[in-house]
């Protein structure tokens, strides 16, 4: 499948406006108190011309957001129609009692703004979890950012819902279907409390293509497992993870309403897009100095591959060991040895890769001599890949992660104060 890699994000596809903005959801600092000083957004929306088709996977973590909470209820309500999405940062609205009426209370106040149903519209939050979320500076913001709407303001919503991420994260490609082109890009969020349990972070998509509400769940769901569901960065899974994808059918194509030729065209935009931003996340981890991303080849099914390449980006030990530069491949095959999965590790190989070249650690199960030197060269860059060969299948898959530093410790030692 040809794409083409496109500028916009959220608003890449027809119909799609949005805004940002700071509206005081995070208090300023003293040192923010200069009214010179420019506040990052905190808060966002982004809103379809018309109603669109909607699907979305959430978090499985036992404890859930309130905003997740209320998102499932009005999918539910509306029969998977969707035309608005506010987000917010710096406060995940989760473990309050009131909670779900502050989350309901954000989809009212767009509704109102927008004149559309509740229902139709998604809330997400994000940051801190156990504090209050202060309403009154969303009421506040509400028409603001109503008012403010425009088909190039993707920049300002992905800002929004940025926490400690140091790198906005969009991506968009252009596709046909057909004859017609379309359009499919997404913005994601997510530095910290990352594994693979989906969704994982905060994650949007928009698409103007025509594509009926149970197909478009499927792709969702279908794609986050080999994409979302491979990400890690520190083993927690977040209570407020959510991936949500709208289509509004603008780019004026036949409706896909069956698999075929065109779902598979659609399947492969949103895989595109989706492992673009799965990439982004794992290289902003959390005080991370490197991307590490497992490919594991030559497995006996789809599912042993995944196992196996998210086996190795969760391992602490691994991922400390690449933060000093040390080819501890022991470390590697430690945790392909504990993966849940059933094949013969007496027959798998391990490189250790990168812009630096290729030195193999293992072969057949077994060490094999190596240059140091080369070895450390090769683990200096600031992209690092495993390639792990089971020499079992044909199946593969991809894992995406990143190291673990001493930063990862300061950031979250006091993040809440």
């Amino acid at each position: 499948m040809k794409y083409k890699h496109i500028e916009g994000g959220i608003c890449a596809a027809k119909g799609f406006k949005a805004s940002g903005m700071y509206c005081g959801i995070k208090k300023p600092s003293i040192d923010n108190l200069n009214p010179n000083i420019k506040h990052k957004n905190d808060i966002c929306l982004f809103v379809s011309d018309v109603e669109c088709n909607a699907a979305a996977v959430y978090t499985q973590n036992k404890v859930k957001g309130a905003p997740i909470i209320v998102t499932k209820r009005n999918l539910e309500k509306s029969k998977n129609k969707a035309k608005a999405v506010i987000a917010n940062s710096k406060n995940a609205n989760t473990c309050n009692a009131d909670g779900e009426e502050k989350a309901e209370k954000m989809c009212r106040l767009v509704a109102d703004e927008l004149n559309i149903p509740e229902e139709q519209v998604i809330v997400a939050s994000t940051g801190v979890i156990g504090q209050i979320l202060p309403i009154e500076p969303i009421e506040k913001a509400v028409p603001v950012l109503v008012k403010n709407l425009c088909y190039n303001k993707n920049i300002e919503a992905a800002t929004a819902i940025m926490t400690t991420d140091t790198v906005k994260k969009e991506y968009a490609v252009e596709f046909k279907i057909g004859n017609v082109t379309c359009h499919l890009g997404g913005m994601a969020k997510g530095s910290g409390m990352i594994h693979p349990n989906m969704a994982t972070t905060l994650n949007f998509i928009t698409s103007d293509c025509a594509i009926s509400p149970e197909l478009l769940q499927e792709a969702l769901s279908e794609i986050v497992k080999v994409t979302y569901n491979c990400l890690s960065v520190d083993g927690d899974t977040s209570t407020n993870d959510m991936v949500c994808i709208m289509a509004n059918g603008l780019a004026l194509n036949d409706e896909i309403t069956e698999k075929g030729e065109s779902y598979d065209t659609f399947k492969s935009a949103l895989y595109e897009v989706m492992a673009n931003l799965t990439r982004m996340l794992a290289k902003d981890g959390e005080g991370a100095t490197k991307l590490l991303e497992c490919i594991c080849t030559g497995a006996p099914d789809k599912d042993t591959a995944i196992t196996v390449a998210k086996s190795v980006v969760c391992s602490t030990l691994f991922k400390a060991a690449m933060f000093g530069e040390d080819a501890n491949w022991g470390r590697a095959l430690c945790a392909i040895g504990y993966a849940d999965a059933d094949f013969d590790i007496n027959k798998v190989d391990v490189d250790l890769r990168s812009d630096k070249g290729v030195v193999t650690v293992c072969k057949n199960g077994s060490g094999v001599e190596f240059s140091e030197e080369k070895a450390s060269a090769v683990l200096s860059s600031d992209e690092i890949y495993i390639d792990i060969n089971l020499n079992q299948g044909t199946e593969n898959a991809t894992a995406w992660g990143c190291d673990l530093t001493y930063d990862y410790v300061k950031i979250n030692g006091d993040y809440r104060t």
